[in-house]
């Protein structure tokens, strides 16, 4: 019972986290503080080289010292992540928010889905995860709708009301109860880093799902506000549309019967390739029905495939060091949005339609991976 409390506090944690007031506004509140494109990109880049310095250290931790104490820690750092946003007004400052933010998300990451999976059980592993991305998206959709009335008073209250969520959320953690973990002893970096290197092929999915998160987050944060100016959308709609966008991602909570029913590899497929179509078809249309259509789909098969990925990454893992494992892959993972945010943030320097183009390149290589491990497993199998 009471690993099954904790799924539902992870729940209320995550919806909390969710509640981010200034969503449908982030690259406009963060020039208008002062900062530019390229800037932002700047920073998003330096943060995901920070994570990839704090993901392995903080997967460890969490092996040793337990889950608990490493959400407990990472989801208070992530609320003063909040506080500096909200007194940002140079680049500095906006530098030292994100500093914090890569800090918290690294121990975040892999930690809650390690949590989360062995509260669950494998049987239920990847109906509890895609929940868990359904009610962090259900966050997100109740404060878009908000926003649009927080925005006509004023930006900054945007922040300003999001730290509340994430001050509770903070305080919800201690409320977790810590997994008992089999292992006839606490596991050593070395050996974990091995373990998590021994499985090959796994790593073709860790790098397909970075590139596609890499996408997703191009796409649905920084470039989606571009398209709506370039489609002629009032910035008063943006909340609303923010909202609309996240509807569909809901459905991550039936990603399960997606993979059940087409298979996880060939879903996958089907849910990148339309992610493909959308960003092929943003680089054209100035159409504001058919941009919002393409983005609306475009989340909604990151939020599907998502799930897909998380399970087929911790069902590989059969070692008692699953945390410092998801958090080697999620370092993979940082690596990978390192190397290629500052890719799309210079297409988006020259243009929109350059971005979104980089991103269509990148759907296509995301294919290409899949079915190398396609090919790779049923060699395996022969």
């Amino acid at each position: 019972m009471d690993r099954k409390n904790n799924v539902y506090l992870m729940y209320a944690i995550v919806f909390l986290q969710g509640l981010i007031f200034y969503g449908p506004i982030a690259t406009l509140y963060r020039q208008h503080r002062g900062i530019s494109m390229y800037d932002i990109f700047l920073i998003e880049s330096i943060s995901w080289i920070l994570m990839i310095i704090f993901e392995v250290p903080w997967g460890f931790f969490a092996d040793r010292f337990g889950y608990k104490k490493t959400l407990i820690i990472s989801n208070f750092i992530y609320f003063f992540s909040k506080i500096i946003f909200y007194e940002a007004h140079s680049f500095g400052m906006f530098l030292l928010e994100r500093v914090f933010l890569s800090l918290a998300l690294s121990g975040i990451s892999g930690c809650d889905i390690a949590l989360l999976y062995s509260s669950a059980g494998e049987d239920e592993s990847e109906k509890v995860i895609g929940r868990y991305s359904a009610v962090a998206t259900a966050g997100f959709l109740a404060a878009s709708l908000l926003s649009t009335a927080i925005v006509g008073r004023s930006m900054d209250e945007t922040a300003l009301l999001t730290i509340i969520p994430y001050g509770l959320a903070a305080l919800l953690t201690f409320f977790l109860r810590d997994i008992e973990m089999a292992q006839e002893r606490r596991p050593k970096l070395r050996k974990s880093l091995k373990n998590a290197l021994r499985n090959r092929q796994i790593l073709l999915i860790v790098i397909s799902a970075a590139l596609g998160r890499e996408v997703i987050q191009a796409v649905s944060v920084f470039l989606n506000q571009a398209q709506y100016i370039r489609s002629g959308i009032d910035i008063k709609y943006f909340g609303i549309l923010t909202a609309a966008v996240q509807i569909i991602p809901l459905s991550a909570a039936k990603a399960h019967a997606v993979s059940e029913r087409l298979g996880k590899l060939s879903g996958m497929l089907l849910l990148y390739s339309i992610i493909a179509v959308s960003c092929l078809t943003l680089i054209f249309t100035r159409s504001a029905p058919l941009s919002i259509l393409c983005i609306i789909l475009a989340a909604g098969s990151m939020s599907l495939a998502a799930p897909m990925a998380l399970d087929m990454q911790n069902k590989s893992i059969t070692t008692g060091d699953r945390a410092t494992i998801l958090s080697v892959y999620a370092m993979g993972g940082d690596l990978i949005g390192a190397l290629f945010n500052p890719v799309i943030g210079g297409a988006a320097d020259v243009s929109v339609e350059a971005a979104f183009a980089v991103c269509f390149i990148i759907c296509i290589l995301v294919c290409l991976t899949l079915l190398i491990y396609r090919k790779k497993s049923k060699e395996e199998i022969i």
